[in-house]
């Protein structure tokens, strides 16, 4: 089995305050914290012990918080990347964690999807963060969400930003863009035309379910992040019998980590050897305004 995973435990504190993020600085329990330890640990394990089975894992890191701030993630994800039958593991972050811990990890593997949140961090220290990434030769993508106020911050970070850093843009949840105000973000993001609006997506061939599940802190499986129907539990392995192609079920799609497994679209292509990271195939998108599939109405 080669299997893609999109893991998101228990973890739901945060160290910004983003007004668009309803998890901004929410504070878990110890209690809650111990949770999601145990929850990680777990999952660490069974994804170390497939490789006695022969399978190969691919590993995307989601919180709802953040999570490279509590030493258990960068102790898993460090150790995952060691792994050889881990063909790559991959986490959402804001980049406040110290960098230390990255020279324990095997940097062929491990990346890092991270969002620049104006207004929660100062620009130098964000772009300081981003140097250090650099230096020690991580791979890893930034963005930034596509909010009028954050367009200025965008651009600045882009000019600074190394030129082989991939800077995306996520289209604001609720916002309608005209073609000026998208063109200035595809300026910047030649894919943001991906994100504008979302993706019709009712009945479409989706590898969601098949070769890409999403596994929560108890181990329930499921297709995505954004569709509740279970498949079983991955540590019993009821899962297994469940993966096979299916349509998707929603009317739309509306989220990178959704839709770019919708097989109606060419992103697994586009995105060739950094699907998780958010990182493109840079021939694919050198000076490409890029004409998104249909969207719904």
């Amino acid at each position: 089995m080669d299997l893609t995973i999109l893991y998101r435990g228990p973890l739901a504190s945060c160290d910004y305050d983003c007004p668009y993020c309803p998890f901004a600085k929410r504070r878990d329990t110890p209690d809650q914290l111990r949770a999601d330890r145990a929850a990680l640990q777990r999952f660490a394990d069974w994804a170390a012990a497939t490789g006695q089975r022969g399978d190969t894992l691919s590993l995307l890191f989601t919180p709802w918080g953040e999570g490279l701030v509590r030493s258990w993630y960068r102790t898993a994800l460090a150790g995952l990347s060691r792994l050889p039958h881990i063909r790559r593991v991959a986490i959402q972050t804001n980049l406040s964690f110290r960098t230390d811990w990255l020279a324990e990890a095997d940097l062929d593997t491990l990346a890092l999807w991270a969002t620049y949140h104006p207004g929660q961090v100062d620009h130098d220290r964000f772009l300081t963060k981003c140097r250090e990434l650099t230096v020690r030769g991580v791979r890893y993508s930034v963005g930034v969400v596509g909010e009028p106020e954050h367009l200025a911050a965008a651009r600045r970070l882009r000019d600074e930003l190394p030129g082989e850093v991939y800077l995306w843009i996520n289209a604001a949840e609720g916002r309608t863009y005209t073609d000026p105000e998208a063109a200035q973000w595809t300026a910047l993001d030649p894919l943001f035309g991906y994100s504008r609006e979302p993706h019709a997506s009712a009945g479409l061939p989706c590898r969601t379910g098949s070769s890409v599940v999403s596994v929560d802190g108890d181990g329930t499986v499921r297709r995505c992040h954004f569709v509740r129907d279970e498949l079983g539990n991955l540590y019993d392995g009821s899962y297994r019998a469940a993966l096979r192609p299916r349509p998707c079920p929603l009317t739309v799609c509306d989220c990178h980590i959704g839709y770019v497994h919708l097989e109606s679209l060419p992103l697994y292509d586009v995105f060739a050897g950094g699907v998780l990271e958010r990182i493109p195939d840079r021939q694919r998108i050198t000076g490409l305004a890029v004409e998104p599939a249909p969207t719904a109405e």
